[in-house]
């Protein structure tokens, strides 16, 4: 963000931040951004540059709660930094980032954190994916290729329009769920959903759902290796990649380890169960839970599982 910042000079710095939720993460991201520039403008002298932050997620997001913590974020970003800072303005711009969001040659620079893994929808599937509800070792050839075929065509599309959207030199930092692993169906990348997978399996077995429903149910979501994101971003050819690396954390990362089956559930039920609901209605949620913490608790009682994040940062090419 330094080097854009110093090489540009722009007078007013437009920010996007692609899959923004509502939540208190928010705007972590915009504190720091105006901290690095406002850092940067005293160590050279530069005159301020007002900031722009466009928030994006899907029309679904609870953006009021975004404004209504706004008069609170700038509050306490003065009482951190104990100075005055450039003129902020801020903007909601519903819509799927797999389609055009921007105006051309708009935007500086975009971030996007633990969103891009989701796709814009579940695979066609050719056959059914028996017993899962995402890839998994057991999964029919078929299927774990057309999940792949779905994240190149999404990937693909979302580099495309971000190239349209920014100006030349402009800049992304993009960080989803990955894996380190080349197999898709690892269990590095799979594992979470496979016990939920067991989770539901059990009310199968229980005769609380019907087996096809379960049958017809998949998650709408790819985790891609470092060589994948490479491999689609240099076929796309828009961006330079200054840099593309996979860090591992611990699922319970709170290190919580009396609650940690029960922190992963709490998290997993917040991502997952509005998908659930619109496949097997609201009545089962507490007991799909109540099963997943239990086989979630077991699992980490064994064994240290982690995610995988992939970070990758991208110049748009001149």
């Amino acid at each position: 963000m330094s080097d854009l910042y110093n090489n540009l000079l722009p007078e007013t710095l437009c920010i996007a931040d692609l899959g923004c939720s509502s939540g208190a993460n928010t705007f972590l991201v915009v504190s720091e951004l105006i901290k690095t520039v406002e850092k940067e403008r005293r160590k050279h002298g530069f005159h301020s540059s007002d900031f722009h932050f466009l928030f994006n997620d899907l029309p679904s997001n609870d953006f009021n709660t975004i404004f209504q913590s706004l008069g609170e974020f700038e509050h306490n970003l003065r009482k951190q930094t104990g100075e005055k800072f450039a003129p902020c303005f801020f903007s909601g711009v519903p819509g799927s980032f797999y389609t055009r969001l921007f105006p051309s040659n708009s935007l500086h620079f975009i971030h996007s954190s633990y969103s891009l893994h989701w796709l814009s929808q579940v695979p066609d599937l050719i056959e059914k994916n028996k017993g899962n509800i995402y890839m998994s070792s057991t999964s029919p050839p078929s299927v774990i290729k057309a999940y792949y075929k779905q994240y190149g065509k999404d990937f693909t599309n979302f580099l495309k329009y971000r190239s349209e959207e920014l100006m030349k030199g402009g800049k992304m930092v993009l960080t989803f769920l990955g894996r380190e692993n080349e197999d898709p169906s690892s269990k590095e990348c799979c594992y979470i959903w496979e016990l939920l997978s067991m989770a539901l399996n059990e009310l199968v077995v229980e005769g609380l759902i019907e087996e096809e429903k379960l049958d017809a149910f998949n998650i709408p979501q790819y985790t891609p290796s470092p060589a994948e994101v490479k491999y689609i971003v240099e076929k796309e050819n828009s961006f330079t990649i200054n840099r593309l690396e996979a860090t591992r954390i611990h699922w319970n990362a709170s290190n919580d380890h009396i609650n940690g089956g029960y922190n992963v559930s709490r998290c997993m039920r917040a991502v997952a169960e509005p998908l659930l609901v619109s496949q097997f209605g609201p009545k089962l949620m507490d007991l799909v839970f109540q099963k997943y913490e239990k086989i979630v608790s077991y699992c980490m009682a064994k064994e240290k599982p982690e995610f995988i994040n992939v970070t990758v940062s991208l110049t748009k090419k001149k």
